[in-house]
This record gives C-alpha cells, sequence and structure tokens, in this order.
C-alpha cells in the first residue's frame, strides 16, 4: 500500500498499482493548472462511506509507494480517469474494471 499526503495533513491510502494511475491523471491536471474533485470508498474502519478531496494546485501533494519497482501503467485506465477528472463529479478511484476502490484516510491534527 501507498499513500499520498494531502495538504502535509490528511494521508491517504491506496493500492500501488491504484496509487500510481492516480499519480499520472492527478499531476497532469496540476501542471495545466487545473483543480478538481478526488473521491473514493473508506474502508469499513473509517465507516464504510465515500471522501472527497479538492486538488488545487496551490495545496501540497505527496506520493508515497511502498514497492521499489513502478508498476506496470494501462494507458486505457489512464485514459479512463483522466476523463472523469474532467468530468462535472471529478476525479473518482476507479479500478482497472471501472470499479470503486477502497482507500484509507488518516488524518493529523484535526
Amino acid at each position: 500500500m501507498g499513500y499520498m499526503v494531502y495538504d502535509s495533513s490528511t494521508m491517504i491510502t491506496f493500492e500501488d498499482r491504484v496509487l500510481a494511475h492516480l499519480e499520472v491523471v492527478i499531476v497532469s491536471k496540476l501542471r495545466r493548472k487545473e483543480s478538481f474533485a478526488l473521491s473514493w470508498r473508506e474502508t469499513a474502519e473509517n465507516g464504510d462511506g465515500r471522501s472527497t478531496v479538492w486538488i488545487d494546485p496551490s495545496i501540497p501533494l505527496r506520493f508515497r509507494f511502498s514497492g521499489s519497482r513502478p508498476p506496470t501503467l494501462d494507458r486505457d485506465w489512464i485514459e479512463r480517469l483522466a476523463a472523469a477528472a474532467a468530468s462535472s463529479s471529478g476525479l473518482i478511484a476507479v479500478d482497472e474494471d471501472g470499479q470503486p476502490v477502497v482507500g484509507s484516510t488518516h488524518e493529523r491534527g484535526l
């Protein structure tokens, strides 16, 4: 499991392969100075609901992968994620088959 640290206070964990695909889409959007929503399903321990954060170029963001080898990227999956990020509902974390993936949110100091 890798993680994304958002705004220096929120850590969101995802499986490394999912995180690698999200990273490509997120970095691409931020390079163009585009803001968007990112949503994911929460673990049962976190209430089994859904969380959303607003991704903006002005908010610190860091990716950390647990594995030492970069996962193989699927161009079709990236394109589907990018299309979602450009939509009014924002980027919803899904797997290669379009099923929602579970992420776990850990917040510090809130």
